[in-house]
């Protein structure tokens, strides 16, 4: 009974802190701060309770890791016409 307890207690505590540090991070988006760096670790604290943090945590992992090598989107620049 006691364990369950206080393992209801972790989730708890994990599920607050989780969310508040994703909120902050959000926050961050339009203020001043380092977003970038506190959503991600928001999700990973909840990551700890939620396979939906896990899978958003893994995309966004994939996406930075994708993302300086393609050019998607961008302009050819070697081609100018004078």
């Amino acid at each position: 009974m006691l364990m369950k307890t206080l393992q209801q207690l972790r989730r708890m505590i994990v599920v607050v802190v989780g969310f508040t540090v994703l909120a902050i991070g959000v926050a961050m988006i339009v203020l001043p701060g380092p977003a970038f760096i506190v959503i991600p670790t928001g999700l990973t604290i909840l990551a700890a309770e939620f396979v939906w943090a896990r899978n958003l945590l893994k995309r966004m992992k994939d996406k930075m890791k994708r993302a300086p090598g393609e050019d998607i989107g961008r302009r050819n620049n070697d081609t100018r016409i004078d």
